[in-house]
């Protein structure tokens, strides 16, 4: 499924013509919790790529590498996902990239633990992090990957408590497969092919 990368005959390094974003929250406690999605699926990708996201830029952590020819930042903002925006619009005004090629992968709580969601653009959706974004960069035009990690058991659970919440196994294991779908996906939507991304991994 990953031959999508061809890693073992990307160049070195390549400037910079894409930025892929996951959100959540930096620390210890917050690690395998549904608002972290968005990490989860950069950890995984920058697994398979062999890659380590661990260098302090753009009040994140950061690595460049290479994907299918093109030079991509990989970037986990540590400022808590209510200002992830700091983060994003920093690394989108040094490399000078415009939001269409800024991708962002964060949780949803309307999917579904395993089904994706990719859009080219849109709404916050009341996700506290992408409203950061929109709001510090003044625009919605940022393609997406939503990743689904389930709604609320009943109405009585508050909606923070929930997101902070960890995967049970099976939540988990679908979480995974979902992670190496969301790869794949990326890697398309770098090419230019979001419509093929859609078709292939929206559920």
């Amino acid at each position: 499924m990953f031959h999508l990368f061809h890693k073992h005959t990307a160049p070195a390094a390549a400037p910079v013509e894409a930025i892929v974003v996951g959100l959540g929250n930096p620390g210890r406690q917050y690690e395998d919790t549904r608002h972290n999605a968005g990490f989860f699926v950069l950890d995984t990708l920058a697994d398979k790529l062999n890659v380590k996201i661990d260098r302090l830029k753009f009040k994140g952590l950061t690595c460049t590498t290479v994907i299918n020819g093109k030079g991509v930042l990989l970037l986990k903002p540590s400022t808590y996902m209510n200002r992830s925006g700091e983060s994003v619009r920093e690394a989108m005004q040094f490399y000078k990239l415009p939001p269409e090629k800024v991708l962002i992968v964060y949780d949803d709580i309307s999917l579904e633990p395993g089904r994706l969601r990719i859009r080219r653009k849109g709404s916050d959706g009341g996700h506290n992090g992408m409203k950061n974004i929109i709001y510090l960069t003044g625009k919605d035009t940022f393609p997406r990957i939503k990743m689904g990690v389930g709604a609320k058991p009943n109405p009585n659970w508050d909606l923070g408590d929930w997101v902070l919440s960890k995967f049970t196994q099976k939540e988990g294991q679908a979480l995974e497969a979902a992670a190496d779908n969301a790869c794949c996906a990326i890697a398309l939507m770098l090419e230019g092919k979001d419509q093929e991304a859609m078709n292939k991994y929206n559920s």
